[in-house]
């Protein structure tokens, strides 16, 4: 819902600090940052004070910080309330699952997995198009306030309904300094790159940051052999499948969650799709998650995960490369529910837009099942939770990393097309508040030759800046393919999984 509300958010937020596509970038990097740094601390916390009382916690955490986002008054204070949403959400996200285990064994534990995965699933699938149609006829604020009543009905179900389980042996040791070491590198080289790219590298508070990200990160690797109880046991990378795994989960999760909010915002920002059209535009993207990631997980099970390792990945960069020939004339999606004239797509979304999604929803679907088999299969069974967090910190830390690399990407071709276009524009620090790239000012009421000519050079400008961060993005995923065809080992997996299945 957050990515289709980005376009309205970065219309209607007043900032008199950011750009838009810069305010855009740390609303959801931000949410990002935090829920990446405190994953595996939060799973640690979970098992210590109780599964139930922490899930909790973070629900009404996540409640809380909802309201926050949903009433923020300017961009700056959305974004600080989207870093405390990310602290919030870093207890949910171990717990729910920890809370099925508990709860549940046998048969009913296979089908309260079973919902669980189909809820998910539902709101993967629904959630960008009902948060289109309500920022539509309502306002982007929805996306966050709609989280209230749910939270409210989850913590009352949790403290009526869920019995308290907690691991006896957890030790109550607790790595918060790395956890806090990891938020100031990955928040550090994502912050300071976009904060300094946006200023042309020239205001010092920009370099400060990211030089401070860079110590943290390198800081990171000794914190991890010196630590009593690290963060992230180093242990686990001695495992081939498992040090290749991740470094596959950086590059492709990486470049998926930055693909999805540029693309949503290219979509509404720069061709004009409302924000329901965008959300509904990957429905059947989904579907292929929903009904063939079981089918591929069992295919991987019997002849082992590296075919689909690569194969997957790979079909998601040739989607990414469809997506990089969209024309910035193509024909937008006006999807009204007041209009049944527009419930269905145009020629443009057509052919510029569903091949590409259909492909990359194969290519996903095929991927994320044996993914999550060689995960699993190649650490032992009493390291399973913690190679499970480790894993899913890295899919999130991804995004804000290769974010920002895009992010100077795209702001560099933009103001330099823009420039080429309109050359009596003067691109200084003020003109980057005030036009910002994928975001294509909506002309006045009554335009000037003048006015349409520059809109038009900056929806010119933004597409060959979208095209450029598409080449990026599936560059990054081919690289994953890569890097699973060469690395993974099928022996390794199939014998840690207990053979073929």
């Amino acid at each position: 819902m957050v990515n289709v509300a980005l376009p309205r958010i970065g219309r209607e937020l007043p900032s008199s600090v950011f750009g838009v596509l810069e305010g855009q970038s740390y609303v959801s990097n931000g949410y990002l940052v935090t829920l990446s740094a405190l994953l595996v601390l939060a799973g640690a916390l979970n098992d210590y004070y109780g599964r139930r009382r922490m899930f909790a916690v973070g629900l009404v955490g996540f409640l809380m910080t909802s309201l926050l986002c949903g009433v923020a008054p300017s961009m700056e204070l959305l974004i600080v309330f989207r870093v405390l949403q990310g602290a919030a959400g870093a207890l949910l996200v171990p717990g729910s699952l920890a809370l099925l285990t508990a709860t549940f064994s046998g048969e009913a534990q296979g089908r309260a997995f079973g919902l669980w995965a189909g809820a998910s699933a539902a709101t993967t699938i629904l959630g960008p198009f009902l948060g289109g149609a309500l920022v539509d006829t309502l306002s982007w604020r929805v996306a966050f306030l709609i989280n209230v009543p749910l939270c409210v009905l989850a913590v009352w179900a949790t403290l009526a309904f869920v019995r308290e389980s907690r691991d006896e042996s957890a030790t109550g040791r607790f790595d918060w300094l790395g956890a806090f070491v990891v938020a100031v590198a990955v928040g550090g080289l994502s912050f300071g790159t976009i904060y300094s790219q946006q200023r042309e590298w020239q205001d010092p508070l920009g370099i400060a940051v990211l030089v401070t990200g860079a110590v943290a990160t390198i800081a990171v690797p000794f914190l991890m052999v010196t630590r009593r109880d690290p963060l992230i046991p180093p242990a686990l990378f001695r495992s081939r499948n498992f040090t290749v795994t991740n470094i596959s989960t950086f590059l492709i999760y990486g470049a998926l969650y930055v693909i999805g909010w540029f693309l949503t915002l290219f979509l509404q920002g720069t061709i004009g799709y409302t924000a329901a059209a965008a959300g509904l535009g990957f429905v059947p993207s989904g579907l292929f998650l929903v009904f063939l990631s079981s089918r591929f997980g069992a295919l991987a099970g019997r002849y082992g995960p590296r075919l689909f390792m690569a194969l997957g990945p790979a079909l998601m960069s040739l989607a990414v490369l469809w997506y990089a020939r969209i024309p910035a004339t193509t024909e937008p999606w006006l999807f009204a529910f007041g209009d049944a004239r527009t419930y269905f797509p145009p020629t443009g979304y057509l052919i510029d837009l569903l091949p590409g999604s259909l492909v990359f929803g194969l290519g996903l679907s095929m991927m994320v099942a044996p993914l999550t088999t060689a995960l699993m299969t190649s650490v032992p069974v009493h390291n399973a939770g913690v190679g499970s967090a480790v894993n899913n910190a890295i899919s999130r830390v991804g995004s804000p990393l290769i974010g920002a690399l895009i992010f100077v990407a795209i702001t560099a071709s933009f103001y330099a097309g823009l420039q080429a276009r309109v050359p009596d524009l003067n691109v200084i620090p003020q003109t980057r508040l005030r036009i910002s790239p994928l975001n294509v000012e909506r002309p006045p009421v009554s335009p000037s030759p003048e006015d349409l000519a520059r809109i038009s050079a900056e929806r010119e400008a933004s597409t060959d800046a979208f095209h450029l961060a598409m080449l990026i993005a599936a560059g990054l995923l081919a690289a994953g393919a890569i890097t699973n065809a060469v690395g993974i080992l099928d022996s390794a997996a199939k014998k840690a999984g207990g053979g073929s299945g």
